[in-house]
C-alpha cells in the first residue's frame, strides 16, 4: 500500500471538505508515492518522534500539529534568515525517506470532535461526558465525575497522559466534580447561528458560573477567564483551571487515531502511536 493510499483512506474517513480547501492539512515533506512501510501517529513530529519512527522502520508520520515552526506550516522554511534547527530536522526526515502528513482541520471537523473523543476515551471519561453545543466557536465537553480533590484530578490526568506536572489555579484540596473541556482562551470573538457575536471568554465564564467547577483549556491568556477564576478562589468559591499546555491536552487524540487508522488500512500496514512527550519542565520554588 502506498503512502498516498493511506492518506486517501484517512481523507475518505473524515467529513468532506470543499474542493478548494487550502488549509494546513497536507504533505509537509517526502514522496507519498513510495510504499508505506509503517505508520506512526503523533501529536507533533518533534525530533524524538522522528527518531522513534526511524527505529520502527516507519516512513509515514501522521501528525496533528505543525512540523516547521510557523502557523502557516508550509513545506519548508521561507524566512529571510537561516534556521539550523529546521535544516537538521529536514535532513533527518529526507535521509530516511519519511513523509509527514498533517491531519488537523479534518480531525476537528468531526462531531463530536475526533481529537477530544480520544482524550475522553483514554482518560476514562467517555461515558461521563456530554457535548454542550451552545457555546459559540467551540463545543464544550462537560464531564461529571465522582467528587474528588483538585489534586486527585490532576494526578489522574498527569499519570494518564504521561506529563511532568501541570499548572493550576485553585485550591488543590478543593473538592470538585464538574469539569469542562473548553477551547483556547486567547482573545477572539465567536459567531452564533443567529448572527450575534460575542467574546469567547465570556461564554467560558458563563460555563463556570452555571455548569463547571474546573476548566481544562488549550492555549491560555491571563486577563480574562483566568483572572475571573483567581478572584473566585479568593472569594472562597470552588473554581479552578488546569493548564496542561495545548499539545499535552490533545495528545490522546492521536493515540485514538492509531485505533481507527489500523482499521482503515485493514492491518495491512503497521500503525503505531508515539507520544510526543511533555515539552515542559517545572522549577519549583524551594522553601
Amino acid at each position: 500500500m502506498k503512502i498516498r493510499e493511506v492518506v486517501d483512506r484517512i481523507l475518505a474517513y473524515h467529513p468532506q471538505f470543499p474542493a478548494d480547501y487550502n488549509g494546513c492539512d497536507d504533505y509537509k515533506c517526502g514522496d507519498p508515492d513510495e510504499e508505506c512501510t509503517c505508520v506512526v501517529t503523533a501529536l507533533t513530529p518533534n525530533v524524538s518522534v522522528i527518531r522513534k519512527a526511524i527505529e520502527l522502520g516507519a516512513n509515514l508520520i501522521v501528525v496533528h500539529e505543525p512540523t516547521f515552526y510557523t502557523s502557516a506550516d508550509q513545506n519548508g522554511w521561507f524566512e529571510d534568515f537561516g534556521n539550523e534547527v529546521y535544516e537538521e530536522k529536514r535532513k533527518l526526515l529526507d535521509e530516511h525517506h519519511i513523509v509527514v502528513w498533517r491531519d488537523h482541520d479534518h480531525m476537528h471537523a468531526h462531531r463530536p470532535d475526533s481529537i477530544f473523543t480520544g482524550v475522553l476515551k483514554y482518560l476514562g471519561w467517555e461515558d461521563k461526558a456530554v457535548v454542550d453545543a451552545d457555546t459559540g466557536l467551540f463545543a464544550h465537553f462537560l464531564v461529571t465525575l465522582e467528587p474528588q480533590t483538585l489534586k486527585q484530578l490532576c494526578d489522574h490526568i498527569i499519570n494518564t497522559i504521561g506529563l511532568n506536572g501541570a499548572r493550576i489555579i485553585g485550591d488543590p484540596d478543593a473538592v470538585v466534580s464538574r469539569i469542562a473541556l473548553v477551547g483556547h482562551l486567547y482573545p477572539m470573538d465567536y459567531h452564533t447561528r443567529d448572527g450575534r457575536t460575542g467574546e469567547y471568554s465570556v461564554k467560558v465564564i458563563e460555563t463556570l458560573e452555571k455548569k463547571a467547577d474546573v476548566i481544562i483549556p488549550g492555549e491560555v491568556i491571563d486577563w480574562t477567564v483566568l483572572s475571573y477564576i483567581r478572584d473566585a478562589v479568593d472569594l472562597g468559591k470552588v473554581k479552578a483551571m488546569i493548564n496542561l499546555g495545548h499539545f499535552n491536552w490533545e495528545e490522546l487524540g492521536m493515540k485514538y487515531m492509531k485505533d481507527w487508522l489500523s482499521e482503515l488500512v485493514e492491518n495491512k500496514v503497521a500503525v503505531t502511536y508515539v507520544p510526543s512527550g511533555d515539552m515542559y519542565r517545572f522549577v519549583v520554588k524551594e522553601d
